[in-house]
């Protein structure tokens, strides 16, 4: 009789535990959309579909000449297009063409569900479609931010094909971010305990195991340029994340460890250093914005 009570109490504690993740698994993917101010000029608004139809917001900068070097900025979770503005209007001083869309659950754009980069990733390929719509073999960068990292690594045919990718505070795969973050709140060990009622939602919700929502995967088939930016006081993307993030890149790399930034210093970094790290990787990836070809 004993035995069985007991094992009443733990069916019913794991079904209050599976119901509360569930319900904190709705609560994080749940949309945000809201009004974005008008972009300063010369951007204009912009609006186009991702691939499975999702309606997208973003804006618009055009560059030096027509079929010159573009960037494209992608921003973190909880933003918008306007929090990169900045970067926009730095960029587009020095002659490039910049896009900053919405994603999917943001600002201006359709009303969707968030994953974590997984569906983003149309987002993302879509707006490099926008850019290269005129202009085929116009050399483009990224700028991604956190969840606009991972969605422009996580894309069905692999990675953005660009020539540049600036990655901020990008955790290598969901259950390690998922883990990090419980465990801000909590033990590491109940964290461990926790994830997989968080991760395997990804079933019901997207028909993908979080194995498909790795963004290192991604990196590892991309041939690109990759410049990683890390917080040495992240504990949402560690160092030990972002040093196996960087190892698994094939290609020409380079990383820096902002010392004492934590992940929201790490993506919203704006400083003289970050502009001269930034823009050189630009110049080397891209060329020179007035010297490049129609």
């Amino acid at each position: 009789m004993r035995l069985r009570r007991i094992a009443r109490w733990a069916l019913l504690l794991f079904i209050v535990a599976l119901t509360g993740a569930w319900v904190a698994g709705t609560v994080i993917a749940w949309p945000r959309n809201g009004p974005v101010p008008s972009p300063p000029p010369p951007a204009r608004v912009v609006h186009f579909r991702s691939s499975d139809g999702v309606p997208i917001a973003a804006n618009y900068w055009p560059g030096a000449r027509d079929g010159g070097p573009a960037v494209l900025l992608l921003h973190g979770i909880n933003n918008t297009r306007d929090r990169l503005t900045p970067h926009a209007v730095w960029l587009n001083g020095l002659g490039y063409a910049v896009l900053a869309i919405d994603f999917r659950g943001h600002g201006e754009s359709g009303a969707e569900s968030r994953t974590f980069g997984l569906y983003e990733a149309r987002d993302a390929a879509a707006a490099l479609a926008f850019l290269r719509a005129r202009a085929p073999r116009r050399k483009v960068g990224v700028i991604g931010i956190s969840l606009g990292g991972a969605a422009a690594l996580l894309g069905d045919d692999g990675p953005l094909p660009v020539e540049a990718m600036v990655l901020h505070a990008v955790y290598p795969d969901l259950r390690t971010a998922i883990v990090n973050r419980l465990a801000r709140v909590g033990t590491r060990p109940l964290a461990h305990l926790g994830e997989p009622l968080l991760s395997y939602q990804s079933w019901l919700r997207y028909g993908v195991g979080p194995a498909r929502i790795a963004p290192i995967e991604g990196i590892r088939r991309y041939r690109g340029r990759v410049f990683i930016i890390a917080g040495t006081e992240d504990r949402d993307t560690s160092i030990a994340d972002t040093r196996t993030l960087f190892a698994a890149a094939p290609g020409l790399k380079s990383l820096w460890l902002v010392s004492g930034a934590d992940h929201i210093a790490t993506s919203i970094l704006w400083s003289d250093e970050y502009r001269t790290r930034v823009g050189r990787v630009f110049e080397e990836s891209l060329g020179r914005p007035e010297g490049a070809a129609p």
